[in-house]
């Protein structure tokens, strides 16, 4: 079963905020690192590894991974799983962001958690469950699918 890491994200604004905390944490900052944070600065929403080796046709996928793994460790990207797809990956700002997944066209939203307060007040109430939807997103349809 994957875990979905629990801990607070870093503070950042930009990709050399990143790069500076790796360096402070030991970590040789590469060119592929460089780039896999290009594209995660640049995506509207969460990115797969397929995304970022598109943009960056000479990075490795070995490499892409990595970088990805080494930077979610260190609290800055956090990866959500969306249906049977690859996971996919965000920048971690701020609190966790909960995801909104549409079964038919694959449309992912993006949503604060506090949109989702009174879902998972209802569900504490109801089963006591505390629930998370950052690591793997509500399932259904959208509005646009629904009505069609």
């Amino acid at each position: 079963m994957t875990r979905a890491p629990e801990r607070p994200p870093l503070d950042f604004s930009s990709a050399e905020d990143i790069l500076g905390t790796l360096r402070a944490a030991g970590h040789r900052v590469s060119a592929p690192a460089a780039r896999v944070l290009e594209v995660l600065f640049a995506a509207d929403g969460p990115v797969s590894a397929d995304d970022i080796a598109g943009a960056h046709p000479n990075l490795e996928r070995t490499s892409i991974y990595r970088n990805l793994e080494r930077l979610e460790a260190l609290g800055v990207v956090s990866h959500v799983h969306v249906g049977h797809g690859p996971g996919l990956y965000a920048l971690a700002r701020g609190a966790d962001q909960e995801y909104l997944c549409c079964d038919r066209c694959g449309t992912v939203t993006v949503d604060d958690p506090s949109e989702l307060d009174d879902l998972r007040a209802a569900l504490q109430a109801d089963f006591g469950h505390v629930a998370r939807f950052s690591h793997f997103p509500i399932h259904g349809l959208c509005a646009s699918c629904h009505e069609h």
